[in-house]
């Protein structure tokens, strides 16, 4: 990896040129924990230090200081304290910026570590800011970050009607484009107006080891949500993220949250004996370790449970061949054949909504759940389903590579 990679928030920072157009314009930030230069310090206040008109700040979902641990729990607005502006949740009382919001600035820097998975909500943050800006006519800088999931893709894509927070619009489940990419392809996909810029990063070299487009060794991963804690659990993200809609834990809990998948009372050694007899190139490119662990909190906590660890941070790793989203699918099919009537699907309210399962909204449809449930559907079935989306994805995919 090139020692001289920058992030978008480097190069504003460093470019007197690139702040030159923010001359005179009232600036907003919208950031979280993992906003960051490669120094170390927080966009916000690397902005400030640079002399930009900071006016307003905003938080996703955690929060802008990325505290908050679980989903649906709300942050409320406040004011900071260094540097008195309002900093305004997007993840409160409301999900979308609203007019008193929008009327603090003129432009606003999109500074979000995204982890390439379509139902991290910053995603859907980045649209609806992306909605209410070309409605108000605002201009929206993205400072571009790498993909830490890469290039590969994998998944279905969302179905019409199947929208939600967590699903933004008919983006491949790991859709392998930057946060930047994907602003530009919802510009196109929703016919916005709006002024959008991407501020691109210097030196983002997608093909080297080990990081494949995150700098290993060179910056310092800093959690964008509170359980997305290392590179592995970004990499393992688009298949292990299907288990918060399960009984299952999804490692919770644990400090190997999204890295490792069990229960207490599964046959542990049967499922992964049949995840090998039914499709064992859906295993490859990645270590799988049978394991054991206890979450502190939330599902199963106090319990040991048994299940298996992904390992992608080590020198066999395959980057173009680990499938994560067909590695825990066939875990979750392999379960139903080796307990059949272990109830699966968890029912509660998952990101605000009731009537549908959350597995259907974290899949983006029904597709994945009937697939495991049906007793007559083969790994053959559910992998035709899955090229014909992921061909058509890759093909309008290409338009939006900037890198």
């Amino acid at each position: 990896m090139s020692a001289s990679i920058k992030f978008g928030i480097d190069r504003l920072i460093a470019d007197t040129s690139l702040q030159s157009a923010l001359h005179g314009k009232r600036v907003a930030l919208l950031g979280h924990a993992a906003s960051v230069t490669g120094d170390g310090r927080h966009a916000m206040e690397a902005l400030f230090q640079a002399g930009i008109s900071l006016q307003a700040a905003f938080g996703p979902q955690h929060g802008i200081r990325g505290d908050v641990q679980d989903n649906m729990i709300e942050t409320d607005d406040e004011q900071d304290a260094a540097y008195s502006i309002p900093v305004f949740s997007l993840y409160g009382t409301v999900r979308r910026p609203t007019a008193h919001m929008l009327d603090c600035f003129d432009v606003i820097l999109i500074d979000l570590q995204d982890i390439g998975t379509r139902i991290y909500t910053f995603v859907t943050t980045l649209g609806y800011m992306l909605e209410a800006c070309a409605a108000t006519g605002k201009s929206v800088w993205v400072l571009d970050r790498p993909n830490p999931a890469g290039r590969p893709i994998e998944g279905f894509r969302l179905r019409p009607g199947w929208e939600s927070f967590v699903g933004l619009a008919p983006l491949l489940m790991r859709h392998g484009l930057t946060l930047g990419e994907i602003g530009q392809w919802y510009v196109d996909f929703k016919q916005l107006d709006v002024d959008y810029h991407i501020i691109g990063m210097e030196g983002y070299e997608l093909a080297v080891a080990p990081g494949f487009g995150w700098p290993v060794g060179q910056r310092a991963w800093v959690n964008p949500s509170p359980n997305a804690s290392s590179l592995n659990m970004a990499r393992c993200f688009p298949g292990t993220v299907l288990i918060e809609g399960t009984t299952l834990s999804e490692g919770r809990g644990t400090s190997t949250p999204l890295e490792v998948v069990g229960a207490p009372d599964l046959d542990r050694d049967r499922i992964l004996s049949v995840m090998q007899t039914l499709a064992p190139e859906w295993l490859e490119g990645c270590w799988i370790r049978p394991c054991f662990f206890e979450p502190t909190f939330h599902k199963h906590m106090g319990q040991l449970c048994s299940g298996m660890h992904i390992h992608t941070d080590h020198a066999s790793y395959q980057h173009d061949v680990f499938q994560p989203f067909r590695l825990i699918a066939l875990w979750l099919k392999a379960l139903r054949q080796v307990h059949p009537d272990y109830p699966i699907w968890r029912q509660f309210e998952y990101e605000y909504e009731t009537e549908r399962l959350a597995i259907d909204l974290l899949c983006g449809g029904p597709m994945l759940r009937e697939w495991v449930d049906d007793s007559q559907a083969h790994p053959a079935d559910l992998e035709h389903l899955l090229l014909t989306d992921e061909d058509a994805w890759r093909q309008e995919r290409s338009a939006y590579l900037i890198y």
